[in-house]
């Protein structure tokens, strides 16, 4: 739940509106305020993103500051979270966006992928590199793959034979729902520019791999953990955030068929899917 002093405090860049929902019970509660001035962090420091954002301890949980030479030598935004990330304040500078003359939002790039990456380290959840797809059938195929892996391309091919939603051609999460695993879609898309916030039970796991004949290979439980692990987005400053990634991941593992799928990018790779039976 995102609560402001004004309309504009709240509002969100056109590729989060389609994500917008009303909830009586939110996830997270984030109030925004303005600051004039946000000074340089006093607390430790337990990450540095090599970018935009640095994470500090702070007496109030985690502080993540937000900074860019672009707009200034001072943090341009300060997100304040609890511990259990349900609770944040979230502080603008008034200095910095005004010298930026453009609009602010609250929730743009990076902050809220780094956000929910964080919550997901709370719960039986993770953000994976993966195009997901939904089929007429409701049940979903996830393809993971690093950048240049095949993910877009996936998308596209799938798209334009097939009657199927395209959750995200770059950014996918999974979560457990009962006895079910169920993949969701992210803003966070790739180069298809496919992102959908619908979702489906997860059929079927395929680390993406270019190569010839269109060949899948079962993997084990613990290969699928690590291909799995090296293809997600996890808070890696924490150890705990870390252990509880893996068990998820193995839960994974366990419940959800997972395969190498050497492909070839032309419509000959989703026939071999679609023929394909576990």
């Amino acid at each position: 739940m995102l609560q402001g002093e004004s309309r504009a405090d709240v509002s969100l860049v056109p590729g989060l509106e389609p994500f917008r929902a009303d909830s009586t019970f939110p996830d997270i509660s984030i109030s925004v305020a303005w600051a004039g001035k946000i000074s340089r962090a006093q607390g430790t420091r337990l990450f540095d993103s090599g970018s935009v954002w640095r994470l500090y301890e702070c007496e109030e949980g985690l502080q993540f500051d937000f900074s860019t030479p672009a707009i200034g030598k001072f943090p341009y935004k300060r997100l304040v979270v609890d511990e259990q990330f349900r609770r944040a304040k979230l502080v603008l500078s008034r200095e910095s966006f005004t010298n930026l003359n453009a609009p602010a939002f609250p929730l743009e790039y990076p902050l809220d992928e780094v956000l929910i990456t964080h919550y997901l380290a709370q719960q039986n959840a993770i953000e994976l590199h993966g195009c997901g797809i939904a089929g007429p059938n409701g049940a979903g195929n996830l393809f993971v793959g690093h950048s240049g892996a095949g993910k877009s391309t996936t998308a596209r091919l799938w798209s334009a034979r097939e009657d199927v939603e395209i959750l995200s051609d770059d950014r996918i999460i999974v979560r457990s729902e009962g006895e079910q695993v169920v993949m969701y879609g992210t803003p966070w898309h790739g180069e298809a520019a496919f992102a959908s916030p619908a979702s489906a039970p997860l059929a079927r796991i395929l680390i993406l791999e270019h190569g010839r004949g269109n060949i899948l290979t079962q993997l084990s439980p613990s290969q699928a953990v690590a291909e799995l692990f090296a293809r997600s987005f996890v808070p890696l400053h924490r150890h705990e955030y870390v252990e509880s990634a893996l068990r998820f991941l193995e839960r994974v593992a366990d419940t959800v068929p997972c395969y190498r799928f050497a492909f070839e990018p032309d419509e000959g790779a989703v026939g071999s899917i679609l023929d394909f039976r576990d």
